[in-house]
């Protein structure tokens, strides 16, 4: 095998929840010396500091960024399990805000944190329209997969799209947002995000509707 697509599902708790990323991986000849090639299924979107719009993958275990050698692809140990890995829980994580390096030393700051809300918003909406985009034109061999995943979960990600409306903070659990300072909350409200989260809300149910589900915006 010499090219692989998979996709990752976005991990609860994080700005990317329930939605479905997809990479195209290519095991170059001299494969497991050297790292396989892999290439983000953007659409020409920005989703993570890590993630181009060219579809670019900025991770130190494929030689594309600098990192501690222990950090970089090993032929001895590294496996594409690994990488798949470190994009799901190092890339698309809580705070892919702080994956900038400039940025990193802000962690824990109130400026800091305020951007970090501002960039979840941000990239939520990406993701959003990244959905919309695998029902509307999913990738080959996928097609089964993108239907069953919505039907799922398209329910929750319309709950959590008015949840954010009202005030919760992107990618907060349940009983996160029930115990939420209010004064944070404030904070990740934005007249702006609720004009463009409102405008994909309708889209959102449509195409839910269109693969199975009864919903309405």
């Amino acid at each position: 095998m010499d090219l692989l697509r998979a996709v990752i599902i976005g991990s609860s708790g994080t700005p990317y929840h329930d939605g479905v990323f997809f990479f195209d991986v290519c095991f170059q000849h001299d494969y497991p010396h050297s790292p396989p090639k892999v290439h983000f299924r953007s659409t020409g979107l920005r989703l993570n500091p890590n993630l181009y719009e060219s579809g670019r993958v900025c991770l130190s275990i494929l030689n594309t960024w600098f990192g501690r050698k222990d950090e970089k692809w090993n032929p001895k140990m590294s496996t594409i399990l690994q990488v798949l890995v470190s994009i799901q829980g190092l890339v698309l994580n809580e705070k892919p805000y702080f994956n900038e390096p400039a940025y990193a030393r802000k962690a824990n700051t109130s400026t800091g944190e305020e951007r970090s809300l501002s960039y979840n918003r941000k990239v939520f909406r990406i993701s959003c329209k990244l959905m919309l985009h695998a029902m509307r034109n999913p990738p080959k061999h996928f097609e089964d997969f993108v239907a069953a995943h919505f039907q799922q979960r398209g329910y929750n990600i319309l709950a959590a799209c008015k949840a954010y409306l009202s005030g919760a903070s992107i990618g907060c659990r349940r009983e996160e947002n029930e115990t939420m300072n209010a004064s944070i909350s404030e904070k990740t409200c934005s007249s702006k995000f609720d004009s463009k989260l409102g405008l994909l809300i309708p889209e959102l149910a449509k195409e839910f509707t269109h693969k199975g589900l009864h919903c309405s915006p």
